[in-house]
Order: C-alpha cells, then structure tokens, then sequence
C-alpha cells in the first residue's frame, strides 16, 4: 500500500510579508500622488496647502484674497519677471536646477549663509501641496511632487499654477488678487515695472511688502528689471512654447 503525504503549504516568510507591504504601499502611495498632481493639469486648484495654513494660523480664521486667472489673461511681464527672479533655467531643466544647487553649495562651503537653491516647480510643489521647513521628509516629498509636476504638466502650466498661487502679501495669494489689491488694476494690465516689484516680494512675502515697497525690495526690483533685459524681454517667453509639453 502506498502511503501519500500531502505537502504542507509554507507560510511567507517574514522578509516577503515585509516586501509585499512595501510594494502596496508604494503603488499606494503613486496612485494617491498621481490623483493629487493629475487634476490641476486642466482645472485650477481651488486652494493651497499655503492658503489653508494661512486661514488655520489666527482664531480669527482670516480669509485669505485668491482670484484665479488664466496665463493669457495675465500681463507677459509679470511670468518673465518671476522666471528673471526666480528661475531664470526654467525653461531648460527638469524641475531641479544643479548649476545654482552646485553654486549654493559652493558659496556654504566658503563660508557663507546657505541660501536656497529652489526653482519655480519645486516652489509649486511646496506651496500647494506641503509646509515651510527644511526637514528630510518634507524636503523628500518636495523633490517627489516636483518630479511629477514635471511629468504630467506643461511648462506652461507650472508657470500659471505658480503666478496663481504664490504668496505676494500676507494673505494674498496669485497675480490677480496682488494686482488688484495693490495697484488697483488687473494683472492683465501690469507694466514692466510693477511685475517687477512684485516678484521683488516673493523670496520673503511675510518680510518685504510691495506698497510702499522698501529700499530693499526697490533695489531688487531694478535688479529683475535689469535681469527680464538681459533675458531677451518678451521674446524669452516663446522657450516654454518650443519646450515638448510632457505627460
């Protein structure tokens, strides 16, 4: 008589319990990334992680001034001065800009105060999706969330998301509500000189103030006038259309 044994199933061990997790978990966490980057590729976000810290800061729960408004509707000084003080490789480079990163570093290693080497996509991604900080997690979130941007949306796009939702005042929020609020006018309607000042403010919203503007940010002002200049002035605009647009 033949005797048989049936086999005894093995159990997963530890170790493949361990990975199947951290594969769901990061296909998870793709997919949740993807839903929150995907969207504002077509539709304006309604709000930001910014504007929301923003309201939750006093008891008051202070409104915050955010208008959307279209990159056509918005006066073509005002992009080229935030690319002139802001990014000016933006239109080249793929949301990380390791040449001002690299002379960053070097400035830190001799001696001087280690300044921030952040571009116009990376900016999107903390202002709408994260908090102020230099933590590891934060910072490694920043870098996720601009890798996607980079994918998923236009050039563009990144620039009109980020004129609409950048911090001009202390609760002003975006262009428009920043041009109607301090030159009483439409973004449409910016000149040169007051596209300037505003992107004068955006290193330090809560510090500089567009009117009256310090002599601090007035000398910034002259110095993005000078930089749109030697951009090119208008015509450097048309690079983010002879960039492929990705996704």
């Amino acid at each position: 008589m033949v005797r048989r044994y049936k086999r005894r199933s093995r159990r997963p061990s530890l170790f493949c319990l361990l990975l199947r997790a951290v594969v769901t978990l990061a296909i998870a966490a793709t997919g949740l990334s993807l839903l929150l980057v995907l969207p504002w590729r077509w539709v304006p976000p309604p709000t930001s992680s910014f504007m929301l810290q923003t309201y939750f800061a006093t008891e008051a729960r202070q409104p915050y001034a955010y208008i959307w408004q279209p990159y056509p509707n918005i006066s073509p000084y005002m992009p080229l001065a935030a690319i002139a003080s802001e990014d000016q490789r933006f239109p080249t480079h793929r949301g990380f800009d390791l040449t001002e990163l690299e002379r960053a570093v070097e400035d830190y290693q001799r001696g001087e105060e280690l300044r921030g080497a952040s571009t116009i996509t990376q900016q999107v991604a903390k202002n709408l999706y994260l908090w102020s900080g230099r933590s590891l997690i934060r910072k490694g979130l920043e870098a996720w969330f601009t890798v996607l941007i980079e994918w998923l949306w236009s050039k563009q796009r990144i620039l009109e998301i980020y004129l609409n939702i950048a911090q001009f005042g202390p609760a002003v929020f975006g262009v428009e509500a920043a041009s109607q609020q301090f030159y009483g006018r439409s973004a449409s309607d910016l000149t040169p000189e007051a596209a300037a000042a505003l992107a004068a403010v955006l290193p330090a919203p809560s510090v500089y103030q567009v009117n009256p503007p310090s002599s601090a940010v007035v000398q910034r002002q002259r110095w993005i006038l000078q930089q749109m200049e030697q951009l090119g002035g208008l015509d450097y605009l048309q690079t983010l259309e002879q960039v492929p647009e990705e996704g």
